[in-house]
């Protein structure tokens, strides 16, 4: 099922660098997620095919997370066997001309397999209901996860964002997500905080 988004302008990657506003809040309710139709995950993991090399539109960030510019319904196919598990769509319907719907991709995604959410980032920036909502899909169906947007620079900074929030060094996101051809250097700023953030709450707990 697809969480619920507000058509933006269309955004590029300097366009979603630019975004000053990291914790605006209430942006994206629960997103709800479209799990995988019932499967023998031993015999999955056991398949070749998770060591198949990826197709060159699927970059990796991590080897169990990797992202995508635009992707259309026949690629779920190439997707699903490559042995993606999570299919993760930051970018919201009608954003662009000729831009594939949501629901063909999300039902091309089940009938192969796969679990899918729609987590869409827009021209009002992140929220921590981004991190939150992909932190969720990623801890239910997340074995292998390939996430896309127009270009696939959105979901390199969601993702970098959830790990900065789960304690990630600044420097290390940075760099991992320049070495798959993403400049995210200017979030730097909200990367320190949210791991000061998570620190914090660390602390707290221990106190």
């Amino acid at each position: 099922m697809r969480g619920p988004h507000a058509p933006g302008r269309a955004l590029d990657a300097v366009d979603i660098m630019g975004i000053r506003s990291y914790f605006l809040r209430g942006r994206v309710r629960a997103a709800t997620i479209s799990p995988a139709p019932a499967c023998d995950k031993d015999a999955r993991g056991a398949d070749p095919k998770w060591e198949r090399p990826v197709t060159g539109k699927f970059i990796p960030l991590a080897k169990d997370f990797y992202v995508a510019p635009q992707i259309t319904p026949g690629d779920v196919a190439d997707a699903a066997a490559e042995g993606f598990t999570l299919i993760v769509n930051n970018r919201p319907d009608g954003e662009g001309p000729g831009q594939p719907a949501g629901a063909d991709i999300e039902r091309a995604a089940l009938a192969a397999g796969l679990a899918y959410v729609h987590i869409p980032v827009d021209g009002r920036g992140l929220s921590r209901d981004h991190i939150s909502a992909l932190k969720s899909a990623v801890q239910a169906s997340g074995e292998k996860t390939l996430a896309f947007c127009r270009s696939g620079t959105r979901s390199a900074i969601v993702r970098s964002y959830m790990k900065a929030a789960d304690g990630g060094d600044a420097d290390a996101i940075i760099a991992e997500a320049a070495a798959a051809g993403y400049d995210i250097s200017g979030h730097r700023p909200a990367l320190e905080a949210l791991k000061a953030g998570s620190q914090a709450k660390e602390e707290d707990a221990d106190e």
